[in-house]
C-alpha cells in the first residue's frame, strides 16, 4: 500500500473537483509553506546577530523562491524582441566627443567605484578570493583596482570611494588585506552579499540543517549571484551613507575585469544631464567576437531596454542568439547605477530581476539547484536606461590562465594600475590564446614559463600537453605547439617561433 501525505491526497481531489490550475496553486502554496516551516527551524538553531543577518537574507529568497514556484515558462517571448532603437545604445565616440568640464573633480566627487569580489580562485587552482591572485609585478586585482582609484584622487583632489560587495566566501580573508591599504589616499568600504540556503532539486527544500558554515554543511550556502547587490547595498546601509555624502553613482563592474576603469567621459554624460531626463542606468556594450557568442546581450522588449541573457533563450533560438550578425553587441558588466534610483526602487519594492536557475551537484552526489539574479538584468526597472558602445579595451577579464598569459605580457604596459595596449603592437585586437591542462593552475602555469615570451606580434598561440618555455622566448603570428601523451617539449631559451607549428618531441615545422 503506498500512502501519501495528506495533503497529496488532498490535492489529488482539487484536480478531480476544480481542474489543473487549481491543483498546481496549492501545489505551490504548500511547497512554500514547507520552505518557510524549513527555514524558520534553521534560525532556530542560531541567536544573536547571525540569526538577525539571515532573517534579511531569508526575507531576499523568499521572494526569489516564491517567483521561481510562479514562473510558467521562458521568461522572453522571442516573438516580442525588437532590436533596440537607434538612440538607446550611444557609441562612445559619441560621448567622448563633448570634452570633459574644466572642473572634473565635481563630477568625481559624486562618484562611488563598486567592485564585484565575491568570487573564489578555484576555477585557477588557487584557495582564497580571486582578487588576491597576482595579474602583474606581484600585483593583485585588488592592489591594481586600490592603484587606480589613489590615482585619480590624488591627480584631481577628490575623494573617490572603493566598495567592495564580498561574498562569505571572501569577506574574512579580504578584510585581513584591506589592513595594507590604510596609508592609501582611497577610503575602502565593505558589505556582504546574501548567503542563500541550496535546494534539493527533488524535494525543493533547503539541505542546510542549521546556519553554521562548517563541515557537511559549507554545502548548504551559496551567494546568490552579483544581481543581489540592490539588495545586500540597500540592507547595509551604506547606500544612504554614501547618498548622505552626497555621491550620485556608482560604477560597478567585477573585480576580474582589468580593462574596468574609471571613464571620465562618461561619468561627464551622466552628471551633466538635466534632472528630469537624468539617466539612472548605463550598461557597457561592446561589439561580439566569435569568443563572446555567449554573453548577455541589449533588447527591447514590450517598450523597454532589457538585457538578454542566454539561459533565457528557448533551445530552439539559441544558435540565432548566437549570431554576430543579428545581436551585434554584449554586456561587459561595466555599469553606472544611480544610487537614489536604486534607493527607490529598494523602497517600492519594484527590482524584478530574471530568476536564473543553477543546478549543482554536490560532492556527495546529492543534486540541487541555485536560484540567482544578474545586476544587469535591473536595467528595464531603472528609467532613461541607456547602452554605450565602448571600445573592446574596456573588457579585459581575466578568467583562465590563457587570459593571466596576456596580461602579464609585453603587449601590456601597466600605469597607476591602469593596464593598456602597447604603443608597440601595430594592431589594436589581442591575441587568440589557448592554454591546454597543463596550464589551468597558476602555480602550475608559473613553472611553465621561465619568463612570459614576447607577443607584440602573436596573433594565435594554442598549447597542449606537457611544455615549458625558456627565457626570453618570442612568438609571432600563429604558434601551435602540441607535446604529444608521454612526450615533453621544452621550448629553449632565447627561441623565436614564427607561423610555427611544434609538436611531438621538438620537431619545429614551417607553417
Amino acid at each position: 500500500l503506498i500512502t501519501f501525505p495528506f495533503y497529496v491526497i488532498f490535492l489529488l481531489k482539487g484536480v478531480a473537483n476544480g481542474g489543473m490550475a487549481q491543483f498546481q496553486e496549492m501545489m505551490r502554496q504548500q511547497l512554500e509553506s514547507s520552505m518557510h516551516t524549513e527555514l524558520e527551524k534553521l534560525l532556530d538553531t542560531s541567536t544573536g546577530a547571525e540569526r538577525d543577518v539571515s532573517k534579511k537574507d531569508f526575507e531576499g529568497f523568499n521572494n526569489l523562491f516564491h517567483r521561481f514556484l510562479q514562473v510558467k515558462g521562458p521568461s522572453v517571448e522571442w516573438i516580442k524582441i525588437q532590436r533596440p532603437p537607434e538612440d538607446s545604445i550611444q557609441p562612445y565616440d559619441k560621448i567622448a566627443a563633448r570634452g570633459l568640464p574644466d572642473n572634473v573633480a565635481n563630477s568625481l566627487n559624486k562618484l562611488v567605484v563598486v567592485k564585484l569580489n565575491g568570487g573564489l580562485g578555484t576555477s585557477m587552482g588557487c584557495k582564497g578570493p580571486k582578487s588576491l591572485i597576482s595579474v602583474r609585478n606581484e600585483n593583485t586585482f585588488l592592489d591594481l583596482t586600490v592603484q587606480q582609484i589613489e590615482h585619480l584622487n590624488k591627480t584631481y583632489n577628490t575623494d573617490v570611494p572603493l566598495v567592495l560587495m564580498n561574498s562569505f566566501n571572501t569577506d574574512e580573508d579580504t578584510k585581513k588585506i584591506l589592513q595594507k591599504y590604510t596609508h592609501h589616499r582611497v577610503k575602502i568600504h565593505t558589505f556582504n552579499q546574501s548567503r542563500y540556503p541550496r535546494i534539493n532539486k527533488e524535494s525543493l527544500l533547503p539541505v542546510a540543517s542549521n546556519l553554521n558554515m562548517n563541515g557537511q554543511n559549507t554545502d548548504g550556502w551559496y551567494p546568490p549571484g552579483h544581481g543581489d547587490i540592490y539588495a545586500s547595498f540597500y540592507n547595509s546601509g551604506l547606500l544612504d551613507q554614501l547618498i548622505a555624502q552626497g555621491k550620485e553613482y556608482i560604477f560597478v563592474s567585477n573585480i576580474d575585469n582589468l580593462g574596468a576603469t574609471v571613464d571620465l567621459h562618461i561619468l561627464h554624460h551622466l552628471v551633466s544631464q538635466p534632472n528630469g531626463k537624468r539617466c539612472e542606468f548605463v550598461m557597457e556594450v561592446t561589439d561580439k567576437t566569435r569568443a563572446d557568442v555567449k554573453g548577455g546581450t541589449l533588447i527591447q522588449y514590450e517598450g523597454k531596454l532589457r538585457l538578454l541573457e542566454i539561459a533565457q533563450v528557448p533551445k530552439a533560438h539559441v544558435d540565432e542568439f548566437k549570431s554576430v550578425s543579428k545581436f551585434k553587441i554584449f554586456n561587459t558588466n561595466n555599469l553606472w547605477i544611480s544610487l537614489a534610483a536604486i534607493k527607490r526602487l529598494q523602497e517600492q519594492k519594484a527590482m524584478d530581476l530574471e530568476i536564473i536557475v543553477n543546478p549543482k551537484t554536490l560532492d556527495g552526489g546529492q543534486n540541487v539547484i541555485q536560484l540567482e539574479t544578474a545586476v544587469g538584468a535591473a536595467i528595464k526597472c531603472f528609467d532613461n536606461a541607456l547602452g554605450i558602445n565602448v571600445p573592446r579595451s574596456r573588457f579585459l577579464p581575466v578568467k583562465t590562465t590563457s587570459d593571466l598569459l596576456l596580461v602579464m605580457s609585453n603587449l601590456y604596459s601597466l600605469e597607476a594600475g591602469s593596464l593598456t595596449m602597447s604603443p608597440k603592437r601595430e594592431f589594436p585586437t589581442t591575441p587568440h590564446v589557448k592554454l591546454g591542462s597543463s596550464f589551468t593552475k597558476v602555480q602550475e602555469y608559473l613553472t611553465r614559463f621561465e619568463s612570459i615570451p614576447d607577443m607584440l606580434e602573436l596573433d594565435h598561440l594554442t598549447v597542449s600537453g606537457d611544455v615549458t618555455f625558456g627565457k626570453n622566448v618570442s612568438l609571432k603570428g600563429t604558434v601551435i605547439i602540441i607535446a604529444n601523451h608521454g612526450d615533453r617539449i621544452d621550448i629553449p631559451a632565447g627561441s623565436m617561433l614564427e607561423n610555427k607549428i611544434v609538436s611531438g618531441n621538438l620537431r619545429i615545422l614551417d607553417h
